[in-house]
């Protein structure tokens, strides 16, 4: 339940979080003179009450055979006296969590429709088969790149077929990088082509290329101790795998550490914890005022042989050659369908997943598997008649691989409405066996979206974890809007990421067919409440 508490005067007994132990111990007549001294300068909050307290005198009562009713009417006497004596009366915008979860419970039989429809039902495997046929069509989708053109107007043609509302296009300026030709042989101590992959926003090399003797380390404070050693080298960094959160900042500021110290390249150990020779791109910044150099990352493999050579005082030399160049910025669009609400049609939650990908693999798990979730969230309220009381509106990020750019400049556009957000959503970690969502919110809300995931017990996916993730709303979350991403079996994720292999082959339909259900259930549930989340 929700309870109003004096959040001022602490010395009346009524601590946030444990309100009712001093005053159910105190007798009545003391508490109301503690109360009546305390009221003029009372000001009300809702929190969550100690309703686990509260269970604990239930049943130590049981217990003892007492009569229950009787003895819990006399332990509450002085919480209603306190807040009769305050005039604390519920606010007409606040209800009880007792309140909301019943309202929620209603929704259990509609949720078990959306998940029989989308698991066992007509719509079985349709978010597969749609990311199939999209990916197989369009193939990879790199920012500013005509293959994204071609997979905006493939999705804004698919989703006017599909009968939903309001598509359309929403224009922005995106980054255009191009990879061009690249290779990096080993020439000394023996002759070795190595796999690579060029950085997002990275330079390219002379026509002539590049050929310098290696420095090998595995950290940044490595760099810094040998930085006397590597001016005029190719800096290769072989840096364990911790984390991706921890480890990506070699990625990110690689080049521009190496070039500080007068590296003339960067060669950086693929971001991911596992390997089959398979180098993995990204994106990488330059650090403003320092010379930008080419980088690339390389495989494990690779970064590992050149350490070991390195450790027995082998001379290590390669040859690195790039074509890479940014080209300027491009028209783009984020790709925006709704269900439009009944009630409230200005309040929105939003889901989403983003469009475009590397120019590598498939883009099929980073993001097509997001994109077609949400696109079948849509589907399914559709095909089974829901519509909520607000919108649900689903967005197509442009450009998320370099740095959230359309998301960016969508929140630009629409943050003066922010107050009718209710719930951002994304995918974005792929759509592997879902176990529920992360979520960033109030505890208010968060308690409210435990409710909402409990609909889904039937499927297993009743996980909710803190903080939701996701590049494209990150900025909404900052703002003070609740947040919610999928949460998955995600523990193969990162060896796909960004590679070759990004394709269908990694997609399952079954887990598809639960992460729609799942993206679909919380979407409209949230968006049918009779009051938004609260913040």
């Amino acid at each position: 339940m929700l309870y109003e508490y004096n959040t001022v005067g602490r010395s009346s007994g009524c601590e946030k979080g444990n309100p009712t132990k001093p005053l159910i111990s105190t007798s009545c007549d003391e508490r109301m003179q503690k109360v009546q001294a305390s009221c003029s300068h009372i000001k009300h909050k809702y929190v969550l009450g100690d309703l686990p307290y509260f269970l604990d005198v239930f049943k130590t009562l049981q217990m003892m055979g007492t009569d229950v009713s009787l003895k819990i009417k006399r332990a509450l006497l002085p919480l209603i006296l306190f807040t009769s004596l305050c005039e604390c009366k519920p606010s007409s915008d606040v209800r009880s969590l007792a309140g909301v979860a019943r309202e929620i419970s209603g929704y259990r039989d509609v949720a078990q429709k959306i998940i029989d429809l989308a698991v066992n039902g007509k719509a079985q495997n349709r978010s597969y088969d749609r990311l199939s046929a999209f990916t197989d069509t369009v193939g990879n989708r790199m920012s500013g790149s005509h293959n994204l053109e071609l997979a905006i107007k493939y999705m804004y043609n698919a989703l006017i077929q599909d009968g939903l509302e309001n598509v359309h296009l929403e224009q922005v300026k995106i980054p255009h990088w191009v990879r061009g030709k690249e290779s990096a042989v080993m020439v000394l101590p023996r002759n070795h082509t190595m796999a690579i992959l060029g950085l997002g926003s990275s330079v390219g090399t002379s026509s002539q290329g590049i050929e310098a003797e290696v420095l090998v380390v595995e950290s940044f404070e490595e760099l810094r101790r040998r930085a006397g050693n590597a001016k005029g080298k190719i800096v290769v960094y072989n840096q364990p795998f911790v984390s991706y959160g921890e480890t990506v900042v070699y990625r990110a500021n690689g080049a521009s550490e190496a070039a500080k110290v007068g590296a003339v390249a960067s060669l950086i150990r693929s971001i991911t914890p596992f390997s089959i020779n398979s180098p993995h791109t990204g994106w990488q910044w330059y650090q403003p005022g320092v010379v930008q150099i080419p980088t690339a990352c390389i495989t494990i493999e690779d970064a590992e042989m050149m350490a070991r050579m390195a450790r027995r005082g082998q001379k290590v030399v390669v040859r690195l050659h790039m074509d890479a160049q940014t080209l300027p910025d491009a028209d783009s669009f984020n790709t925006v369908a709704e269900l439009v609400g009944s009630e409230h049609p200005e309040q929105v939650v939003l889901l989403s997943g983003h469009l475009d990908s590397w120019d590598v693999g498939q883009g099929a798990m980073d993001d097509g598997g997001g994109v077609a979730i949400s696109w079948e969230a849509l589907s399914l309220l559709r095909d089974l008649g829901l519509r909520p009381k607000r919108t649900i509106r689903m967005v197509l990020w442009t450009a998320e691989e370099p740095g959230g750019v359309g998301a960016s400049q969508y929140f630009e556009r629409h943050k003066g409405n922010i107050s009718n957000f209710d719930l951002v959503m994304e995918s974005d970690l792929g759509t592997f066996a879902p176990l529920g969502l992360q979520f960033t919110g109030s505890k208010q809300a968060k308690a409210i979206m435990q409710e909402v995931v409990g609909l889904l017990a039937a499927i297993n996916t009743t996980a909710l974890e803190e903080h939701g993730e996701g590049t494209d709303i990150d900025m909404w979350m900052q703002a003070g809007v609740p947040g919610a991403s999928l949460h998955t079996a995600d523990s193969k994720y990162f060896w796909f990421h960004h590679t070759e292999a990004d394709t269908m082959t990694v997609q399952s339909p079954v887990e598809m067919n639960l992460c729609s259900a799942l993206w679909a259930v919380v979407a409209y549930v949230v968006a049918d409440l009779d009051e938004m989340l609260p913040r």
